[in-house]
């Protein structure tokens, strides 16, 4: 019954694409609903397929919520990574990291609501998630702010943790305005305001 339902609605899939078409409607029930207002009968309506599809590739909600949360936050540092490995002028790699916050929170997809917003983050595998993200995103940035000032790794990581705060939260902040700034600008204000806070430290090397 479950294959024949599954097949007059859309066919049969690789398994690796029916978890991806899976993943894609959970995701837009888990943004608009949160974890606890989301309900698999709903992902499973919204995915095109019979219920017992869904929990053949998810046993529960929480396993389908964990997948999504798992991609997204390595994805998040991959992306700070990719800016900062995109230009060898440390004022410019900075400004990059934190655009990268902001094209984020930009998304279609409202992937940041998962990540930065989940109304499970009392959960521990969730906070552990969230928390293995974040530092691994502030100490990318940290390795740029040791390099740039000469700081030990713990003074650095810490600016680290501030400017990805920053990033995440002003641009969280921004993605809310009606009517919103230009991107280019909010991401702009952002910079200026953290590349002058690391520019108070002398550069590495001076010895003046």
């Amino acid at each position: 019954m479950a294959d024949s339902l599954d097949t007059a609605r859309g066919g049969r899939l690789p398994r690796s694409a029916r978890r991806a078409q899976l993943m894609e409607a959970a995701q837009s029930v888990f943004v608009e609903a949160g974890y606890h207002g989301a309900a698999m009968d709903e992902i499973a309506e919204r995915a095109h397929v019979s219920k017992p599809v869904l929990y053949q590739h998810f046993p529960g909600k929480l396993d389908l919520y964990l997948a999504l949360l798992e991609h997204h936050t390595r994805e998040v540092p991959e992306l700070v990574n990719e800016a900062l490995t995109s230009t060898e002028e440390n004022s410019d790699r900075v400004a990059a990291a934190m655009s990268a916050f902001f094209r984020f929170v930009e998304r279609k997809d409202a992937a940041f609501r998962m990540v930065f917003e989940s109304d499970l983050i009392n959960e521990p595998v969730v906070a552990a998630r969230v928390e293995r993200m974040s530092t691994a995103c502030a100490t990318a940035v940290a390795e740029v702010i040791s390099e740039d000032t000469g700081l030990p790794d713990d003074q650095a990581l810490m600016l680290g943790v501030a400017l990805v705060g920053m990033a995440q939260v002003v641009a969280r902040f921004w993605i809310a305005q009606e009517p919103r700034m230009p991107r280019h600008e909010a991401e702009r204000l952002v910079t200026v305001l953290g590349w002058r806070g690391i520019a108070g430290f002398p550069k590495s090397g001076d010895q003046s």
